[in-house]
């Protein structure tokens, strides 16, 4: 029944403003205010994800949006000079960028993960563009 839908995600945050600028000028993403109160972030190939703002919102406690990119080194040290600051977790060896580099190739990608200012999760991983 929904099998041709083109279903799209979504996530709260505390304050639509300061997603706004979080989303659009910190992490160069396209945002667009179609409707009062829900931002749409724009993203590669065609994902849209909708973004509303909730007075009562609790953040996620797991990554709620994966950022594919060709150089995770790269693009951690861009994130950083932006204000971005890197989350650490027990259980994953992380650098001191705050990457997580599995030993194997079958343990998945690089992944570094860091928080909007809500406290959303969201997450770099290199190479899994076709994800």
């Amino acid at each position: 029944m929904l099998a041709d839908s083109q279903a799209f995600s979504g996530f709260a945050v505390d304050d639509l403003a300061a997603a706004r600028r979080f989303y659009g000028d910190t992490l160069g993403v396209d945002v667009a205010e179609e409707m009062p109160g829900l931002l749409t972030l724009r993203l590669g190939g065609g994902t849209n994800v909708i973004v509303y703002e909730k007075p009562d919102h609790t953040p996620a406690t797991f990554t709620i949006l994966n950022f594919p990119v060709e150089d995770i080194d790269r693009s951690v040290e861009e994130l950083a000079r932006r204000g971005v600051r890197f989350e650490r977790y027990e259980g994953f060896e992380q650098d001191e960028k705050g990457i997580a580099r599995p030993a194997r190739q079958d343990q998945g990608p690089p992944i570094a993960w860091f928080k909007d200012p809500a406290g959303n999760i969201l997450a770099i991983l290199e190479g899994a563009s076709d994800a």
